[in-house]
């Protein structure tokens, strides 16, 4: 099974997400999203998995940053504002063979796993 958790190293969520996999025996590629950024691709495949909300991170401090324009362009075309601004993806992001998931929840990382095996 290949997981990958794409996430940042000073993200809490995306600690605690990675420390449950490890804690369940889970072997995973991590890709810091600060540092490694993510391709427009992957982000069209996240777009049409997880839909525009549940991608575009509203709560980080790069959102509350942006002027009302950088706003709108985000709401508008969020793929093209995320491959400059990889920070504004809301993570971690989970993906595996059979599954791509926004957020850390035990239980959805647990179904989805089980899934996947």
């Amino acid at each position: 099974m290949s997981v990958s958790i794409y996430g940042i190293k000073t993200c809490d969520t995306c600690r605690k997400a990675r420390q449950w996999l490890s804690n369940a025996g889970i072997a995973h590629d991590w890709v810091d999203l600060r540092e490694d950024g993510v391709d427009r691709q992957r982000l069209e495949d996240w777009r049409a998995a997880l839909g525009d909300d549940a991608l575009l991170n509203k709560r980080s401090k790069t959102w509350r940053d942006f002027d009302a324009d950088q706003r709108a362009a985000a709401e508008a075309d969020p793929v093209a504002v995320l491959v400059d601004h990889p920070t504004l993806v809301k993570r971690p992001i989970l993906e595996t063979a059979t599954a791509t998931l926004a957020g850390f929840s035990a239980a959805r990382y647990e179904a989805a796993l089980a899934g996947a095996d």
